[in-house]
């Protein structure tokens, strides 16, 4: 891939840092500080530090041009204008054998439907649980190896405990590449207004800036229209908003609401709440004993009173990749809109909406990579204009007497007020990021990973895993034979292997397995074999 350099056109003329100097910029941020030492439990084997390597910082990811046309009146060379992105042809290098011919087929219809196939993109259809080679710069993840892959991200070379760090808490949040610091660190250097009406250069270029994220996110996941993007805090905030802006009108006392046991909180709590407003009625999708969703069940629950649906797409506790497209196929034969919670997948999971035909999709930035404040609600044009504003204020109105307001069109109409500007042009960097590398090469390395770790605790004495659904991903939770989730917790952050303990937000499939809680590590691009070897290292002290 060749890409022109976003700074030769500007940097003399805008005053902007070269290269070799935001590489020393980097350097002196990262480079110079030791970690801070400390004594390991003798009961386990130490693990022998790897040195960290410090990335020389990356050139900035071009920013697509926005098809709108200038919210100015003036004129600005954007840096990025001349940057070129060329396609790029990922070659995995890692050809695993074959479970079975019904797990690869399965796995490949679902990724056939799930994702848009863009011309370049390399996949293999193949799956095993066999340690995939030790060297990560044989490891090829489409465009780039899992060496220049972790390269990427500078907070991979810190050291916990005297130990390098091991994140594996990548459910709870993720970690930032460079690419996504440094667009942030410029926007504020170059970029920084408010957007839409200023009457300035600034106000033009943070505009830009900001719809071009709405465009990328519009491009990654299948959107028809940038219009149907709106830019929320989070997740949580996003199914908040379609549950009182497009359902909460709609209801009736004795009008049903169809939700899933795998839910997060995130995605129960709304629908409590207009429920007890409304009279509705909460209905819930019964799970089997792997973790898998029984469609059978979910089909019975449909009556003439079900108005909505709004389920995960993967399990934040078991990892269970639920079968949306089934999902959604039967909420529409019953002429019942559905919501889809991509909080879990989008970062693992190539995702077209349009594919799917999901009614609503949301997810949150800072699980797939990008700055924290910032999510995202897809919805068809038609529902997001049938659909009453959600908060009110500036920005999100046309006119506006002591009498009556005129409010905009979408996506404008759910914007009210100063957005995450920054967080928004931070997440539109980590998706082209991902794009670059090639989402169904993600999807097919963290397979491998998720195979290869499932392999290797299964061989815990005392540990049994949560969730073993055939269609997961990158998600591993557990329960340790005599030890409290706070005990392995403490113990593996003493080795500087980060995961997340605790209920996770999703009490009720948790209890329907008879737990409180669970250790939840979750895999993401970046992880390694040696990370899952560092894992099981430590919890083979407990046996």
């Amino acid at each position: 891939m060749t890409t022109t350099n976003p700074y030769a056109v500007t940097e003399q003329s805008l005053g902007l840092p070269s290269a070799a100097e935001l590489e020393s910029i980097a350097n002196q941020l990262f480079g110079g500080a030791e970690p801070v030492q400390a004594q390991t439990p003798e009961t386990t084997e130490s693990i022998t530090p790897v040195e960290p390597v410090i990335s020389s910082a990356p050139e900035l990811q071009a920013v697509p041009e926005s098809s709108y046309g200038s919210y100015s009146d003036f004129d600005w060379e954007h840096p990025f204008a001349d940057a070129v992105t060329q396609a790029v042809a990922p070659a995995p290098s890692y050809t695993p054998q074959v479970q079975s011919k019904e797990q690869a087929a399965e796995s490949d219809r679902r990724i056939d439907v799930a994702t848009s196939h863009r011309e370049g993109d390399v996949v293999t259809s193949k799956t095993t649980s066999e340690r995939p080679t030790s060297r990560n710069d044989s490891i090829r993840i489409g465009s780039k190896t899992l060496a220049q892959i972790r390269d990427d991200f500078p907070i991979l070379s810190e050291k916990i405990n005297g130990n390098p760090l091991v994140w594996l808490d990548n459910g709870a949040t993720t970690q930032r590449p460079q690419a996504v610091i440094d667009r942030l660190s410029y926007y504020y250097q170059h970029e920084n207004s408010n957007v839409h009406r200023g009457a300035h250069a600034l106000a033009a270029r943070s505009t830009d800036a900001y719809e071009a994220a709405r465009d990328t996110v519009r491009d990654f996941i299948g959107a028809g229209s940038s219009d149907e993007i709106i830019f929320v805090r989070g997740t949580t905030e996003a199914i908040n908003l379609v549950a009182n802006a497009y359902v909460k009108p709609t209801l009736q006392p004795g009008d049903e609401i169809i939700v899933s046991i795998l839910e997060h909180h995130a995605n129960i709590v709304p629908w409590q709440l207009i429920a007890q407003k409304t009279g509705a009625v909460i209905k819930v999708i019964p799970c089997d004993e792997t973790g898998q969703l029984i469609l059978s069940e979910y089909e019975k629950l449909f009556t003439k009173n079900t108005k909505f649906v709004a389920v995960t797409h993967v399990s934040n506790v078991l990892g269970t990749v639920t079968p949306v497209e089934e999902l959604i196929a039967i909420a529409h034969r019953h002429g019942v809109r559905i919501l889809i919670d991509g909080a879990q997948s989008v970062a693992h999971i190539p995702v077209n909406v349009r594919a799917l035909d999901a009614d609503f999709f949301v997810f949150s930035g800072h699980k797939i990579f990008a700055p924290t404040g910032i999510g995202v609600v897809y919805g068809k044009r038609e529902l997001l204009e049938a659909a009453e504003p959600y908060h009110g204020g500036g920005n999100m109105i046309a006119d506006v007497t002591f009498e009556r307001t005129i409010y905009n069109g979408a996506p404008n109409k759910f914007e009210a007020g100063t957005g995450s500007i920054a967080d928004a042009v931070g997440l539109g960097a980590a998706l082209n990021y991902l794009s670059e590398i090639g989402m169904p090469c993600i999807y097919r390395w963290e397979h491998e990973l998720l195979q290869y770790a499932m392999k290797e605790m299964k061989q815990i004495k005392g540990l049994t895993l949560i969730g073993t659904a055939l269609n997961k991903a990158s998600v591993l939770s557990f329960k340790l034979d005599g030890y409290s989730d706070e005990e392995v917790g403490k113990r593996l952050d003493s080795y500087g292997i980060a995961v997340r303990t605790g209920h996770h937000c999703a009490q009720p499939v948790l209890r329907h397995f008879g737990y409180e809680g669970s250790v939840r590590p979750t895999l993401a691009l970046y992880n390694s074999p040696d990370d899952i070897d560092a894992l099981v290292k430590v919890l083979r002290t407990f046996a």
